[in-house]
């Protein structure tokens, strides 16, 4: 049976305009909540005495969140995901409450985890967006929902820079308790009703995740360039802060979350990835991304001023962006009953990407400073680059019909 034909009428009725946006905005608060603490990494080692446990900070954040994926991400298949969506928000504002009040560097890395996991809630929100949208319209569906995400990940910083900069760091943990409340209140009141796409049991979903990951060679591909791509993307986020603080800056946590807003541009690459992925086909803008991500490497380690810096998010955010909804876009065909597994392994491969880009950035800034650190982020670019190349001779999705390449 065609499952996409089968849910199409009810789909049209229920994925209304504001329920969209609704999901966009839940998705982006929920996924600000993981880098809240890029921007005041430095504020809170000078609170904890310089504490070498602050720097696992992001990495234990990023982690937390690739755990989460792992592990709550399968339920979205075999549970009721409204349901589901609304208690997460719950168990966040709970975890950001662990945060604020967090007595040691050690105990902020453990919240930072519960964080990480319980933000993962944005990624049950994405493929059930796309369960939602008629075939033709997927793409476009999902720029909407990830240009929410783009815009959480980005006002993050430049909040959480503000507010740590004047305020304190914990008060920003504290401010994102009612955001969390305010997410989990909207999605109660928008989100429709639907039924689980699969019966089977907690175990058995964990385990076909091994078999999607063989059968899908498509998925393979996507889920490695793009975490390729995001340990490139949070390289630059995780040493941004201490870069700008040199005396060549001289500029505090305020200012390296104002990038927040300046890399703000990506937003409108997200729908518009989406919507050129839906005419063109998501490979093209793939590759466009990957280039993208290489060319404004090559912008931080050849220039560095303050200027390229600018240009450089703008260039970076843009390309990551284009690739990661184009990559979803190719994934979310492969199998209609399996999105939410099928996002579990995309989700949990580029996180861990993330963490790894995390804590290989802060070593090469430890070595090299930020000559290392622009060597590393061009390294995962040209990384993505090879993968794409090495994949590209497998079939192509037909996008239209939502079904998978024979």
């Amino acid at each position: 049976m065609d499952v996409n034909a089968k849910h199409t009428p009810r789909t049209k009725a229920e994925l209304g305009k504001a329920t969209l946006f609704a999901m966009a905005a839940a998705s982006g608060i929920a996924v600000a909540n993981i880098y809240y603490n890029q921007p005041m990494i430095g504020i809170i080692e000078t609170e904890f005495g310089n504490d070498p446990m602050t720097g696992f900070i992001p990495t234990a954040t990023q982690l937390g969140y690739a755990l989460g994926l792992l592990f709550l991400l399968p339920l979205g298949d075999i549970v009721h995901r409204r349901k589901l969506i609304i208690g997460q928000f719950l168990v966040l504002a709970v975890a950001l409450v662990l945060a604020a009040l967090s007595p040691t560097a050690f105990a902020l890395v453990l919240a930072s985890l519960v964080v990480g996991a319980s933000s993962t809630v944005a990624q049950q929100i994405v493929p059930f967006a796309a369960s939602l949208a008629t075939p033709e319209k997927r793409g476009t569906t999902i720029g909407t929902v990830m240009a929410g995400v783009l815009s959480g990940i980005l006002f993050s910083r430049t909040l959480s820079g503000f507010v740590g900069q004047h305020f304190g760091w914990r008060e920003m943990f504290w401010l994102g308790v009612p955001m969390a409340f305010l997410a989990s209140g909207l999605m109660y009141l928008t989100l429709p009703a639907h039924a689980p796409a699969s019966r089977m049991a907690y175990r058995n979903a964990l385990r076909s995740l091994v078999h999607l990951w063989k059968r899908e060679g498509e998925l393979r591909t996507a889920a490695l360039v793009q975490a390729a791509l995001f340990g490139s993307f949070t390289a630059f986020w995780t040493v941004l802060a201490l870069y700008l603080a040199t005396p060549k800056f001289n500029l505090g946590a305020d200012i390296a979350g104002l990038f927040g807003i300046v890399g703000a541009v990506g937003v409108f690459a997200a729908p518009l990835a989406g919507k050129v992925a839906d005419r063109k086909g998501p490979h093209f803008v793939v590759w466009l991304g990957t280039f993208l991500t290489i060319a404004a490497w090559l912008m931080f380690g050849f220039w560095s001023s303050l200027v390229v810096l600018v240009i450089g998010v703008v260039v970076l955010d843009f390309g990551i962006q284009s690739a990661l909804v184009s990559n979803q876009h190719i994934v979310y065909a492969l199998d209609p009953d399996a999105r939410s597994r099928i996002n579990t392994i995309f989700m949990t491969a580029m996180f861990l990407g993330g963490a790894a880009g995390a804590a290989l950035a802060s070593a090469a800034w430890s070595y090299q400073g930020w000559a290392g650190v622009s060597i590393l982020g061009g390294a995962l670019g040209l990384v993505a680059l090879a993968i794409r190349s090495l994949g590209r001779s497998r079939p192509k999705i037909q996008s239209v019909n939502g079904g998978r390449a024979k």
